[in-house]
């Protein structure tokens, strides 16, 4: 009776580890299959939003660069003739200029627009606009204060005094029609990089036309 008691209780210990086994072994299964699965699935998932940040960037990224409107386009194209002219203006002043104050003031406006000119042309570029040719007409341009072509000539023709009072009353004309087109660009354009070059403009020649309508005597 002992012995058969002792049988029963191997016989019911060893089928109960068998079962513990079986139910083990189901669970690690399923945890390393479907478990893992679910957590493959589950970055698979996510896997793809992930992919929209880093492809973003470059999609926006044309949207950005041609962050401007056609005011931009237009106070770009308008400003790289009208910076021309000056420049040129100024270039005569070295020789025929005879007031140091005047020979000045032509230095400075040289200083200042040249490289104006170059970022003009470079926003022009960079947005597929065209950028204004060279030479050509003066009285072509349909923009506030610029020289007609007679007007050059006679500036070019003249030296001492005439040329320093000419030059004067020519060029306040000239820096009023680019403060005039400066406004525009700040009111209507929205290129960042324009809206503060025109505000730089609308200060830097306001303060030059101050100074050169002291030296006219103008009050």
């Amino acid at each position: 009776m002992t012995s058969k008691r002792s049988l029963i209780r191997r016989a019911t210990a060893v089928a109960a580890a068998a079962t513990a086994a079986v139910v083990l072994a189901a669970c690690g299964g399923g945890s390393d299959g479907s478990g893992s699965g679910s957590a493959h699935d589950g970055h698979g998932a996510s896997a793809s939003p992930s992919v929209s940040p880093s492809v973003s960037p470059s999609a926006s990224a044309p949207a950005r660069q041609g962050d401007h409107n056609a005011a931009d386009a237009a106070f770009a194209r308008g400003m790289v003739p009208h910076h021309r002219q000056a420049v040129e203006m100024a270039g005569l002043a070295a020789t025929r200029a005879e007031s140091a104050e005047v020979k000045k003031l032509a230095e400075e406006v040289e200083k200042a627009q040249d490289p104006e000119i170059k970022t003009l042309s470079g926003w022009l570029t960079s947005w597929g606009e065209q950028v204004p040719a060279t030479g050509g007409d003066h009285g072509g341009h349909d923009m506030s204060g610029m020289m007609s072509d007679e007007e050059m000539k006679r500036l070019a023709a003249s030296s001492g005094k005439a040329f320093d009072t000419a030059f004067l009353q020519l060029m306040v004309k000239h820096h009023e029609g680019a403060v005039a087109m400066a406004r525009t660009e700040q009111a209507d354009g929205t290129y960042r990089p324009a809206k503060d070059m025109a505000a730089a403009i609308v200060t830097s020649q306001g303060a030059e036309i101050a100074r050169m309508n002291a030296l006219l005597g103008r009050s």
